[in-house]
């Protein structure tokens, strides 16, 4: 039975008034919206960052900062955070092309096309590289024939960036706002501010429930790399990196998890193909066992039951993409608020 928590006092129960009908039908809108424009990043990056500010905010409050002082020293942490980020991502990136790394990358992958070709049919075998160079002559005639592809990839990427850059923005300003004094609100927007918040509330609980998600990732994928894999003679490089690696993009919902067993599952390769197959299959099934996990922990957070969340994230799904997966929880769970609000369920 999932837990029901008491409902926040800043959210109305009452009846309600032709302003909150009004917000509904615009706050439902705007979530559809989201997902159609394919404005997702955006919307989470935004949400995290005004929440990530108000989290900073009530703990220098705590150390007896001024409510204004410590709004704005939160904003300046998150900024300069993002700054810090973007800047050591681009530098690891220069570095890791211009050292010995990408070449080692190279050897490694061809290391382990060559020992997919002791298990595959001669016919297949024969078409995969066999050393670095063949696979750097294959990648180089490879290019100019995808020319346009790349290109469209390279547009979305910067679309997707882009939308990160201006829900970073929308957050960090959002959370400036009640620094300086503004009129009293008109109903609609008294309306729409609930919606707003509610919608906030909701978000923080999934991520709270995702950051417990990655823990148990990292912890069953620590148990493997480090005790079931050693008991059999078999040690992969990178051990302690992966583990880091597969919590921090296990805060990803769904789209972590196969980022983090991809890279699991490459490493092996390098090793052999035995290997390689292993991972797959006990990744498979932990991802398949997390799956229905995941909708208990965050059923729990967000008060509904597993099989709810599941219907949920299965329908969106299967009307949205990856991007429906994602939002399914964020979306059901203020869509449950609601209701509870409203005492009708």
């Amino acid at each position: 039975m999932a837990n029901v928590s008491p409902k926040p006092d800043n959210f109305e129960t009452a009846r309600p008034t032709i302003y909150d009908i009004a917000s509904w039908i615009l706050m439902a809108t705007a979530l559809l919206l989201v997902l159609l424009l394919h404005l997702l990043p955006g919307l989470v990056v935004g949400l995290a960052t005004y929440e990530l500010v108000q989290l900073l905010v009530k703990f220098l409050k705590i150390v007896k900062i001024h409510h204004v002082r410590a709004k704005l020293a939160a904003v300046s942490l998150v900024a300069l955070g993002v700054v810090s980020l973007i800047i050591a991502a681009t530098v690891g990136l220069i570095s890791f092309l211009q050292t010995d790394n990408f070449p080692a990358l190279l050897s490694k992958l061809a290391d382990s096309l060559q020992s997919w070709q002791e298990v595959l049919p001669r016919s297949v075998a024969e078409q995969l590289p066999a050393t670095p160079e063949e696979l750097r002559q294959m990648v180089a005639d490879w290019l100019p024939l995808h020319v346009v592809e790349l290109k469209q990839a390279g547009a979305e990427a910067t679309r997707v960036i882009t939308h990160i850059l201006f829900g970073l923005a929308i957050g960090v300003l959002a959370s400036l706002y009640e620094v300086k004094p503004h009129e009293p609100p008109k109903p609609l927007a008294r309306a729409l501010t609930a919606r707003v918040q509610r919608f906030g509330e909701a978000f923080r609980r999934v991520v709270f429930a995702q950051v417990r998600i990655a823990a148990l990732n990292s912890v069953l994928t620590a148990a493997y790399l480090l005790v079931i894999l050693p008991s059999v003679g078999v040690h992969l490089p990178l051990v302690k990196t992966m583990i880091g690696f597969t919590f921090l993009v296990g805060l990803l919902p769904v789209l972590g998890n196969l980022i983090s067993n991809t890279a699991i599952v490459i490493l092996s390769l390098s090793l052999s193909v035995p290997v390689a197959v292993a991972s797959l299959v006990f990744l498979v099934v932990i991802h398949k066992l997390e799956y229905f996990l995941n909708a208990h922990l965050i059923g729990t957070q967000i008060r509904a039951h597993a099989w709810e969340l599941l219907l949920a994230m299965v329908i969106i799904e299967a009307a949205f993409g990856l991007p429906g997966l994602v939002a399914a929880p964020i979306y059901y769970a203020y869509a449950k608020d609601e209701l509870i609000a409203q005492e009708l369920v």
